[in-house]
């Protein structure tokens, strides 16, 4: 089965998810975005052994540890879609104006794409992409343990923003009602910031996805 911890890092409060298969202990880290030494000590403190790093999208907040670690445990950074390679050609502006420590632009390991299915361990991963906040958003979901990690395009109340470049408002909400809710309402979610909420309690408490 699947285990995680989150850990906000960063002036942002970034959610990183510490994902595991209990079964083998091979473990991948979501959305590092800083804090590599901390991200990295909880790994070993939790006898994990890192497989991947997981990106749901190419923004500072949720990148910037991630070739860091990538180089320090020799593993490979996955995800996000291809179109978010633009995000990551301009990570030391994007840094600078942002007030992050520089971060030299990269290019992941492997480009993800809607279907895939990523395994940890025994456990199976799968991709949705879901554009709307960025053009290569994605979301990794896990069915038997009915937890979805999904970036920032929903939050507990909220929604990702569409006011940074190929930001796109009707995109997103086309993700969050054809991609995410028909998961399910009992599903778990964890936001790139804030609390954990559920499919469900969005549904009914959303104030952008009524009606």
């Amino acid at each position: 089965m699947l285990q995680y911890r989150i850990h906000p890092v960063t002036h942002y409060q970034q959610n990183c998810s510490l994902i595991w298969c209990d079964k083998s202990n091979r473990a991948a880290l979501i959305d590092p975005g800083g804090e590599a030494t901390r991200l990295l000590h909880d790994v070993d403190e939790l006898g994990l052994t890192l497989e991947m790093v997981l990106l749901t999208h190419g923004h500072i907040d949720h990148v910037g540890a991630a070739r860091e670690i990538a180089n320090l445990r020799g593993v490979p950074i996955v995800g996000p879609h291809q179109s978010d390679a633009f995000w990551l050609e301009i990570l030391p502006q994007h840094a600078e104006m942002l007030g992050f420590p520089l971060t030299e632009s990269f290019t992941p390991t492997r480009w993800l794409n809607d279907g895939e299915t990523l395994s940890l361990g025994e456990t199976p991963l799968t991709v949705i992409h879901t554009p709307g906040h960025t053009p290569g958003h994605v979301v990794f979901y896990c069915s038997e343990a009915q937890v979805a990690f999904v970036g920032d395009v929903l939050f507990q109340g909220s929604i990702g923003r569409t006011d940074f470049p190929q930001g796109d408002y009707a995109a997103l909400i086309q993700s969050i009602t054809e991609r995410l809710l028909p998961l399910g309402d009992g599903v778990t979610v964890i936001p790139g910031h804030g609390p954990t909420t559920t499919i469900g309690d969005e549904r009914l408490h959303n104030p952008f996805l009524r009606g």
